[in-house]
């Protein structure tokens, strides 16, 4: 399991050692029930929580009633929880724990008299606009005097130059799921009436320093005023900075927020004028925002802007590598398609009389187009559908693109040939998911990716592994490896989890993540393979952000083998027979993948 949400609500308190109150009536009797999940004083937003544990043959109570439970004993039921504090006591024999879940409440409540809500002032961060852009406010407010709501509550904004904005009530407030609610079916937007929220925009259509805004509420003649936290900068178009990328890899998203999704990363060098702020990020003129610390500030540059002419491509040891010259590393984007992959050049305009593209291996034909000013695209129609991995880098102020060639068999059905890596999920500190006798997910991913090398080995590949014993490696450290090496392919094995708010005795099955285009068709088949070939049921296949499937050197894939956290299937995945099934089954379908494709 390594969904990031997972390690802050699941993973993480999976491998804590708080495993609730447990009473023994009697000193002589050792503990032989345990609940591995949640922990007590367990805190959530869920609107349920299951509960995660084992104990031998005999009836277990969780608040007077039975459980159902694995021929093995385990258990994971689910239970409501109501906003608050939430008891659970469970009882086997003549031993008893209690479990304290508190759920959270995720709407903020309007304070009580006449004030704003504590950290409910927006901007909360310096911000920084281009002119004529809009720039909102909100605020939580109380809006009622003697428990009946004000008619005549108002709220403003008063910012430099005696520019004031009235901020008007909110009725609605429509909550959008987290992005794991896809992974419990639960991904439905819930429209809520909200008490005491106002928001309210405007614009400034001149260069200038606004300051703190100032908040001000009134209710019947009485005013309070509090200053923001986050000062308004309007940048002058004739003034703006210019940022170049100084990590290898920059990691540009849609919004000002980690929780914003990824664009494609920009090469080290990239040099693009900085548009507005937020905090610590930055947008860039083509649209990307991006960390401040991924970035430093060039003085005495003007905005960045390139021609391109002539376009060269010249063959390497497995790949093609196709060279834009430019005057500038300018901001890019790609895009994998069937039988095409196509690059986007930013603040660029083309001069382009002469392309030279001779027969190459994997490349049928070039085509380019200026799609926009400043904006020059080029589509790569390609040889075979299957793609292989790209990288791009800049050499000076040249873009350099590569584009791997499918991989060199031997004649027979055999892995003679491929590279593969494997990544045994977790290790070290990082238990992952455990099953409901505490078994951390981190052994049984090594164990089975140990397995599975023996079979693509025995078939002649070469296999190389991120970790071979129980060991603390980074995400990084994993991605980098797999960079460097430059595998045909590349697996990370995992069991699953699920969020707080999921059924744990419902939901099972084999499940494939992916991430960029060319790893589709891996992913797809790998899973219905697996399915097919071991009866076992699906949990689905998914387009997901993960560290280990955004690679672009090789199709990345991460498998999901089953749920550690469901009685039954934690059977099935620590059971050895079924283990070298299952790993023989992995490296069948990673052999058969590679006969459909080529």
């Amino acid at each position: 399991m390594i969904n990031t949400y997972y390690y802050f609500g699941v993973r993480k308190i999976l491998g804590s050692v708080a495993l609730g109150t447990v009473i023994i009536t009697s000193p002589a009797v050792a503990q032989t029930l345990k609940v591995v999940y949640p922990p007590t004083a367990h805190q959530t937003t869920a609107n349920q929580i299951f509960l995660i544990g084992t104990a031998p043959k005999g009836q277990v109570l969780v608040n007077g009633k039975p459980i159902e439970r694995s021929p093995a004993g385990h258990f994971a039921p689910s239970f409501p929880l109501k906003v608050g504090n939430n008891l659970f006591t469970l009882r086997y024999q003549n031993q008893q724990l209690e479990i304290k879940v508190k759920r959270l409440s995720t709407i903020q409540a309007p304070p009580k008299g006449l004030a704003f809500a504590p950290n409910s002032l927006t901007p909360s961060v310096d911000i920084a606009r281009l002119p004529g852009e809009i720039i909102c406010f909100s605020a939580i407010a109380q809006a009622r005097t003697q428990g009946f709501a004000s008619p005549n509550a108002k709220v403003n904004v008063n910012l430099a130059f005696s520019q004031t904005i009235a901020l008007l009530p909110q009725s609605q407030n429509v909550q959008l799921p987290p992005n794991s609610a896809a992974l419990t079916e639960q991904n439905r937007p819930i429209t809520a009436s909200v008490a005491g929220k106002y928001a309210g925009c405007t614009t400034a259509l001149q260069p200038a320093s606004l300051g703190l805004p100032e908040f001000a509420l009134t209710i019947d003649g009485k005013t309070t005023k509090q200053l923001g936290t986050g000062k308004i900068t309007i940048l002058s178009p004739l003034q703006l900075e210019v940022a170049e990328v100084t990590a290898v890899s920059g990691v540009a998203r849609t919004g000002a927020s980690t929780d914003s999704s990824r664009l494609t990363p920009l090469p080290k060098g990239t040099q693009a004028t900085i548009t507005a702020k937020e905090g610590e990020w930055l947008r860039l003129d083509y649209g990307g925002w991006i960390n401040s610390k991924e970035t430093r500030i060039l003085k005495g540059v003007t905005p960045p802007n390139s021609i391109i002419r002539s376009v060269r491509a010249r063959q390497v040891p497995g790949a093609t590598e196709i060279v834009f010259p430019l005057q500038v590393p300018v901001p890019v984007s790609v895009q994998q398609g069937d039988k095409s992959f196509t690059l986007t050049l930013y603040n660029t305009t083309a001069e382009t009389d002469i392309i030279r593209l001779d027969d190459d291996p994997l490349i049928s034909r070039l085509d380019w187009q200026q799609v926009a000013p400043k904006q020059v695209q080029y589509t790569f129609n390609l040889k075979v559908a299957q793609q292989w991995g790209y990288k791009l880098r800049y050499d000076g102020t040249s873009l350099v693109l590569t584009l791997r060639h499918p991989p060199k068999r031997g004649q027979d059905a055999s892995l003679k040939g491929i590279k593969i890596l494997l990544d045994p999920g977790h290790g070290g500190k990082e238990l992952g998911s455990r099953g409901p006798t505490g078994y951390p997910e981190k052994d049984v991913n090594l164990l089975m990716s140990k397995l599975v090398r023996e079979h693509l080995v025995a078939k002649g590949a070469t296999v190389y592994m991120t970790r071979e014993d129980d060991r603390d490696v980074g995400l990084g450290d994993r991605v980098t490896m797999i960079d460097k090496l430059e595998p045909n392919l590349a697996l990370s094995i995992h069991y699953n989890a699920l969020p707080d708010g999921g059924d744990a005795i419902n939901t099972k099955g084999i499940s494939a993540f992916w991430y960029n285009a060319q790893a589709h068709s891996l992913a797809l088949f790998m899973h219905n393979y697996l399915v097919e070939k071991l009866a076992r049921p699906s949990y689905g296949v998914y387009w997901n952000n993960l560290a280990l499937t955004r690679p672009t050197t090789a199709p990345s894939v991460l498998l999901e083998l089953g749920f550690m956290i469901n009685p039954t299937e934690f059977e099935w995945i620590t059971n050895a027979q079924e283990q070298q099934k299952l790993a023989k089954a992995i490296s069948n379908g990673v052999t058969e993948w590679f006969n459909t494709v080529e």
